[in-house]
Parts: C-alpha cells; structure tokens; sequence
C-alpha cells in the first residue's frame, strides 16, 4: 500500500512539530512507499521509500503558490498514493477531499483539539476514519472516529539517573499560544508567591508569528505580577533537547483545555 502525508512542517528542529518526523519515520516500514506534502520542509533524515515535496513556506511562497503547488502535487502524485493521512490541519481535506473522493483516494485524519468549526465538520464528512486522542477532542463525536495513543518516543523520553532534578522547580513546556494559556500558571505562581512558598519555574516556548504580541503581554503579565527573579522564558526547543529538560525539573504544569490532551503531558510523565 502506499501513502500520502499531508502536515505542516517536516523538519527535526521545528519546537513545535519536529515529533511528527519520528511519526513518518516509524509509519515508513509499513508502507511500499509514503509522499510526503508539508507546508515547510527543514531538517529530515528518512527511510529512502519516503519522499518529501514542500508547498514552499521555507522559501517565502505566497499563498497562491501553496494552492498551486497542493493541487499540482494532489494530481501529478496520484499514482503514488492509495490513501491520505492528514496530520492535523483539516483545510488540506477541505481543499482536496472532493478530488481524493473522485479518484477513490481513501481519507483519514488526526486532530485533537477542543475546539472545531464548520470546516471541520466538512473535512469530518470527507474522511474514511478520524484519529484523536481525547474523548473530549471536537472530532470525538463522530461515528468514524477512533481513539488512539499519545504516540510520545518512551525510549527518548525517560527517567535517568545521573539528572539532577532542581528542588522546588516548575515547568512550562509548549507553544505560547491562547490556547495553551501560559497565563494561568502564572496567576496560580503568583498565589504561591502571596503565601511566601519559595519556587523557580521555567517558561520553554516560541510564539507563533500571529501570537507575538500575545506573548509578549504574557511575559509582561509576569513582569506586573512581581515574579521576575522566580520566572524565566526561554525559546522552544527541539524533540531532542526536551528530555533533558524535562528531568532537570520537579514539577510539570500544563494548562491546556482538556480536549487537547498534549503529549507534553506523557513526555513529561516518561521523564518521571
């Protein structure tokens, strides 16, 4: 059988997606082949029954050369592919499903977030199977809908015994976006402060273009709470740094809406 992947970026420094490279790459053995479209291509090193095409993000496209280069790609690989599997970014089925459905082209997707709108319901209506992790994901409420694991690297991400774990510290790992609500921590950090209960805590991420200022009111908000000799934001890193990270601290916090269910969770949990 082969297999066409579309995600967002393909690249093993990304801080954010740089997991999804170790999907395609423990994916590659089951599949004669497996085409790979992603928005941004970095960093990979893959199996050679597995090839990547960019939209071109890593280059400054427009967005016209994207949709272009989509359905370039959507019909010159046709041959190449059986069945598509769509990690996460449900306008992709939005924009080829009615195509992939015309050419007999299997549809699944992954996305387990809390939150959905009409295009989710429609990429919902294109697919064979939807895959999410939560029971309180948006995409849980369909029929077609299977439950799936976390999918977190337990080799990687574990407990070793030469990490020196700093007492009475607090983690944050993940994107600094709304949606994963930094803020939150730091009001909860900011009660501990009130109660003169000693702690350090560690704010690991990057923003989004888009979120930028979001951020910056975020750290300013730790600024204004008092807490900037207890606080510290750092950049996001990288699926391979992240483990030492991890097991440096004693405490993990994540405050994502439930429907999320982020693997940093796990991550966390495997590094004790």
């Amino acid at each position: 059988m082969k297999l066409l992947i579309h995600t967002q970026v393909v690249d093993t420094q990304d801080p954010v997606l740089g997991f999804f490279h170790e999907w395609i790459r423990m994916l590659a053995p089951h599949y004669e082949s497996i085409e790979v479209v992603c928005l941004r291509e970095g960093d990979h090193t893959l199996p050679p029954n597995v090839h990547v095409h960019s939209l071109g993000k890593e280059s400054g496209a427009s967005r016209l050369k994207y949709l272009t280069r989509f359905y370039s790609y959507l019909w010159s690989l046709r041959h190449r592919y059986d069945a598509v599997f769509v990690h996460m970014n449900e306008e992709y089925v939005v924009l080829g499903g009615w195509l992939w459905r015309l050419m007999g082209k299997r549809i699944y997707m992954w996305r387990n977030y809390h939150a959905g709108t009409w295009m989710t319901r429609v990429a919902a209506a294109f697919c064979t199977n939807l895959f999410c992790t939560s029971k309180h994901s948006y995409t849980a409420r369909f029929k077609k809908t299977i439950l799936m694991p976390v999918g977190v690297d337990t080799d990687g991400f574990c407990t070793d015994q030469e990490s020196t774990r700093v007492p009475r510290s607090i983690l944050f790992l993940s994107g600094m976006w709304p949606s994963k609500r930094p803020e939150m921590l730091l009001d909860a950090l900011a009660l501990l402060r009130q109660k003169s209960i000693s702690f350090t805590a560690n704010f690991y991420g990057s923003p989004l273009p888009e979120t930028q200022d979001y951020y910056e009111q975020v750290q300013k908000h730790a600024r204004d709470l008092g807490l900037d000799d207890a606080v510290t934001f750092y950049p996001g890193v990288t699926k391979a740094e992240a483990p030492d990270i991890y097991r440096a601290h004693a405490i993990f916090v994540n405050c994502s809406p439930s429907g999320m269910f982020d693997k940093t969770l796990f991550e966390a949990a495997a590094c004790g």
